[in-house]
């Protein structure tokens, strides 16, 4: 299956929501048993919530400093992460042009070594 960030980019932002008073700034790319890909792409503020699984995020446009539990990291096109499963993180300073691919997978609760 192929995706292309053009086409999903065109798509945000998604529907309005509480958490999202200026439409949700992610959208789904595909899913495959546990595994799901996104895009996400917000603006102003990120409201995002701890996930239930394992998450990386492979940032293809913009800056942006990800904050994970305390701990910033710059962020910039070409830039990965890992975000374990309920770990409290989140987007701040980020660019009018910041993107990333995000990708979840596993059990809830993380995978454990």
């Amino acid at each position: 299956m192929k995706v292309s960030l053009g086409g999903l980019l065109r798509s945000l932002p998604g529907p309005i929501s509480e958490d999202w008073p200026s439409g949700e700034p992610f959208i789904e790319a595909f899913r495959h048993g546990s595994m799901s890909v996104e895009i996400f792409a917000p603006r102003g503020r990120d409201a995002q919530t701890p996930h239930d699984q394992d998450e990386l995020y492979f940032v293809v446009g913009g800056t942006a400093v990800l904050n994970i539990e305390g701990v910033h990291h710059e962020a910039a096109s070409g830039d990965a992460f890992f975000v374990a499963a309920h770990q409290r993180h989140n987007f701040d300073k980020m660019s009018d042009d910041f993107v990333t691919w995000v990708v979840f997978w596993g059990p809830n609760g993380g995978e454990t070594e």
